[in-house]
């Protein structure tokens, strides 16, 4: 179980592969295959270590424009996996139809959007001052 965690808060996400294949899907799709070209907040800071407060109007800038340049891809270009590209979700093609393109393919274990566990974390940590990092349970 992965999720993003601010101070004592957890925002559950689910298994860490989804997780992965987030970011692998943004790196891929987004930064050309170069990881944290674009977006070194959400994608290098966050991903490999923690994000700082006083990053975290930066990240929710970039996380937002990730969604929403997300829009513009077939849920076909999800990356399960950038170092096997070869390697599909466990589901394949059988997704549901509200599925329209990459913003709206990852959901946490609970059915909420990532976008909006994103929004959440970062939210929360502007608002009590604390870091936010992927964290395992």
């Amino acid at each position: 179980m992965v999720g993003l965690k601010v101070g004592p808060i957890f925002y559950k996400i689910g298994n860490g592969n989804i997780l992965h294949s987030f970011f692998s899907t943004v790196a891929y799709n987004l930064e050309n295959n170069k990881w944290g070209s674009r977006f070194p907040f959400i994608m290098e800071e966050l991903y490999y270590r923690s994000l700082s407060p006083e990053k975290v109007d930066l990240a929710s800038e970039e996380i937002k424009k990730i969604f929403a340049e997300l829009q513009e891809y077939a849920p076909s270009m999800v990356i399960w996996d950038i170092e096997n590209l070869s390697k599909r979700p466990p589901w394949g093609d059988n997704i549901a139809g509200t599925i329209t393109s990459l913003d709206n393919y990852f959901y946490t274990s609970d059915g909420e959007n990532l976008s909006v566990v994103f929004d959440k974390a970062l939210v929360t940590a502007k608002r009590v001052n604390k870091e936010v990092l992927v964290y395992s349970l």
